[in-house]
């Protein structure tokens, strides 16, 4: 049996939850709509600004990934989805700190996307996402994106 009073709780960074591996834990959400994506582009001054991602966010203390995705695009962008499956998980090391993204399948339940909390968002086709510029974390995903047709319509 492990000696709970050696285990650490997850910290915290600006209310994110951060494992006792040091890395921060992200859900992110593949929303698909008549055959297109909906991608999101990060403030400019934010970490990676400017770059395009999949909407989401960092988890917070106590929360499941699904509770997390489903309050960041409540925020982020004004509506409610459902969260399905876990469509990939990937792990990166940028230099300056670790991320474990997981990706999820949803769906719309209402409202209309509108960038709340993103300086912009597109629905874009597949081969549309050859056009924008994505952070290092995303480009295995982006990859099983291309090969699935799962979504595409």
């Amino acid at each position: 049996m492990p000696d709970k009073k050696n285990q650490r709780p997850p910290q915290t960074v600006a209310g994110a939850s951060i494992n006792s591996s040091g890395v921060i834990e992200v859900a992110a959400a593949l929303i698909f709509h008549r055959g297109k994506l909906l991608i999101t582009q990060r403030h400019a001054k934010a970490h990676l600004g400017g770059l395009w991602e999949f909407p989401g966010g960092k988890l917070e203390a106590g929360e499941t990934y699904e509770q997390c995705l489903a309050r960041e695009i409540r925020e982020e962008l004004g509506v409610e989805i459902a969260v399905g499956y876990c469509f990939a998980e990937i792990t990166h090391e940028y230099p300056e700190k670790n991320v474990r993204l997981k990706f999820f399948r949803a769906e719309l339940t209402s409202g209309e996307p509108q960038p709340l909390d993103c300086a912009a968002f597109k629905w874009v086709t597949k081969a549309g996402l050859d056009d924008f510029e994505f952070p290092a974390a995303d480009q295995q995903l982006l990859t099983k994106l291309k090969k699935t047709r799962q979504g595409w319509g």
